[in-house]
């Protein structure tokens, strides 16, 4: 749980602290008044990034610097973005300093913003960043590894594009990308299938009609041999590659497909059935989190909660009754009427 949090020079927060409930937190206020920044630092304090910006733009604007401090369970952490003279970023934790938070290291959260409503309509790579995001919450070495694969990824295309390369040049590339490939593409169908044995059983809950909902994996390859045939396709494709430019075949061509009633989600799926199916994400990602990491998740709900019926906030209040929460909002009527009179309400201010 998070006691308290101190802003300084973070995004429009000059110095600000902010006192938090266990339960429901509701923070009030107008468009552009910085809800979304609490709760950004609180994304940050917790696993050390954000979701919309890189680290020098959570700065506020002329300063060189910016600090989160938290009391968390009744230790500190304590989060240094500082963009002066060198861009750097320094943890502390219970006093401890360290330039990159482990897993172990960091908090588990669960995000709800708006733009999460184009998992199903948007393109595969926001659905991939979907998946690899919850895999690095509960996969030790899988922020590790997709790192390595991004890099070597971008070694093969460097090579692919230049105007000399000899045959043997890119073979210990694909054998990389191929060790990897496999690896990620093993957590992220084994990931899905778990989703998947769930979320048609809570879609059905939320939405209360009889509409089949399932999610599957859309790879090329076959999960247990995967290594082989990556290889295999990463060699018999290289005089396309070469023309194009780029790495046309591996995880990071690959997708999650959404079905309802077996029919691609993005072209049936009302925006009523899209809020109530990410909603339902949501929820595995709590239970997944609370059951892989051993301790309850953070809930950030960001301005989402008016987008749900009357119905879907009330299944959301039942489901978020052991978790503390944190809810953005420029109507508090819309969600305290859901919640006991021990919610705790912050109220943000436009800043002049």
């Amino acid at each position: 749980m998070i006691q308290s949090i101190r802003l300084q020079h973070f995004r429009s927060y000059t110095n600000e602290s902010f006192e938090f409930s266990p339960s429901v937190n509701i923070i009030v206020g107008p468009n552009a008044s910085g809800k979304t920044n609490l709760l950004e630092a609180i994304l940050v304090m917790s696993r050390g990034s954000s979701y919309r910006a890189h680290d020098e733009e959570l700065v506020e604007f002329n300063q060189p610097w910016a600090r989160i401090d938290a009391f968390v369970d009744d230790y500190q952490r304590t989060v240094k973005l500082i963009n002066e003279p060198t861009p750097e970023k320094i943890y502390e934790l219970s006093g401890r300093t360290i330039k990159r938070l482990s897993i172990d290291d960091t908090l588990p959260v669960v995000l709800f913003e708006p733009n999460d409503l184009l998992l199903l309509i948007g393109s595969p790579d926001k659905r991939r960043d979907y998946l690899d995001n919850l895999l690095m919450q509960t996969m030790a070495s899988y922020n590790q590894t997709l790192r390595a694969y991004r890099r070597a990824l971008a070694q093969r295309n460097r090579l692919l594009k230049g105007p000399y390369m000899a045959g043997d040049q890119l073979f210990p590339w694909n054998v990389r990308l191929s060790e990897l490939g496999g690896t990620i593409v093993r957590a992220r169908t084994q990931l899905v299938q778990t989703i998947d044995q769930q979320i048609g059983k809570l879609y059905q809950e939320l939405s209360r009609n009889g509409t089949k909902v399932s999610v599957v994996y859309k790879t090329t390859g076959k999960p247990d041999q995967y290594e082989s045939q990556m290889l295999h396709q990463l060699e018999s494709r290289l005089v396309r590659d070469r023309t194009l430019g780029f790495t046309s075949f591996g995880p990071h061509r690959e997708d999650l497909e959404i079905l309802f009633n077996s029919l691609p989600a993005a072209v049936t799926a009302s925006r009523g059935e899209t809020r109530t199916f990410v909603l339902g994400l949501k929820l595995i990602e709590l239970e997944l989190l609370k059951e892989k990491r051993d301790k309850l998740p953070l809930l950030l709900l960001d301005d989402v909660f008016s987008e749900l019926d009357g119905a879907r906030r009330q299944a959301l209040t039942v489901h978020l009754q052991p978790y503390q929460s944190f809810i953005t909002t420029t109507d508090a009527d819309v969600v305290l009427k859901h919640f006991s009179e021990n919610s705790n309400i912050l109220l943000v201010s436009k800043k002049n």
